[in-house]
This record gives C-alpha cells, structure tokens and sequence, in this order.
C-alpha cells in the first residue's frame, strides 16, 4: 500500500469511528444508504479493480524487465510482484470469510 492509500484508510476509519461515536440520529437505520457513502457491491468492485490493476502493473514491469529495460529495476520488479501477490491474498482471504458468512446465514434455522 502506497502512503497515499494508507492515509486514505486511515480517514475512512476516523470517519467510521466519528460516525458510530454519534447520536442515534445521526445514524441511518439499517437498509438506509446514508448520502455520499458507498454501497458494499461498488466497494468489492473497486477493490478487485485495483487489484487487477496492481497485478497488470507488476506483469508490465516484468515484462520490461525480461525485454531487456535498463531503465527497469530487479528489486521494484520484485516489489510490485509481491505487493500484488499480497493484496491478491489478502482478497481471497475476505472472499473465503464472506462465503463463509454466507453458508451460515444460509443454514441458519427460522
């Protein structure tokens, strides 16, 4: 993650935690999308984004690498590669827990 991502999540988590510090008023009931704030399909939907965009980066730059750019480096070749490898694990470790969720909600007794 990038400084500029990690002050992001950063802000995302100050504002949650300013939001459930609130009154009860200010907090929109459940099935109530509050204004501005994005719904959890686009926010998977970007996240799988910018992960396949990290993982194209780190392909481009291989590639570069393995044609011969002088102007490429072996170690941010290496770099870019294992930061998509880990957001690509770290996206199949959410996807597994939210299928998990899903089969015990889905088991669940009425």
């Amino acid at each position: 993650m990038s400084s500029m991502q990690i002050q992001q999540v950063l802000a995302e988590m100050r504002a949650l935690q300013a939001r459930a510090a609130g009154t009860p008023a200010e907090i929109a009931p459940p099935g109530v999308q509050a204004a501005g704030t994005p719904d959890f399909a686009s926010l998977m939907r970007d996240s799988v984004d910018r992960i396949a965009a990290m993982q194209n980066q780190a392909s481009a730059l291989a590639s570069a690498y393995e044609t011969g750019d002088k102007s490429v480096d072996l170690t941010k070749v290496m770099l870019e590669v294992q930061k998509a490898d880990l957001a690509f694990r770290a996206m199949t470790q959410v996807r597994n827990k939210l299928v998990d969720a899903y089969t015990q909600v889905m088991n669940m007794s009425v």
